[in-house]
């Protein structure tokens, strides 16, 4: 991980925007030598939001598995997929 002084943003915003964007990782902001806050890309964001949620519906999934709920069969959350998909096109 990038560790930057506060004083990078304010003195270059553009090329602070571009490490961010290149690094496609979050870059640690430090003030008076103390790490103070963490910037990513917007994109890097939304990217670690959806893994996140991605891990907590597996960790669901996981646990029903766990205490023997009954699980649904691969056609049935296919068609489940499938009227979704449907339903948004229309």
């Amino acid at each position: 991980m990038l560790i930057k002084p506060s004083t990078t943003i304010r003195q270059d915003y553009n090329g602070f925007s571009k490490i961010c964007h290149e690094l496609d990782e979050p870059v640690v902001l430090t003030r008076n030598g103390e790490a103070d806050l963490v910037v990513m890309s917007h994109e890097a964001f939304r990217r670690m939001e959806a893994r996140i949620k991605l891990q907590s519906k597996l960790l669901v999934a996981e646990k029903q598995i766990a205490e023997g709920e009954n699980l649904l069969a691969h056609d049935e959350i296919i068609a489940r997929m499938r009227r979704k998909i449907d339903a948004a096109k229309e």
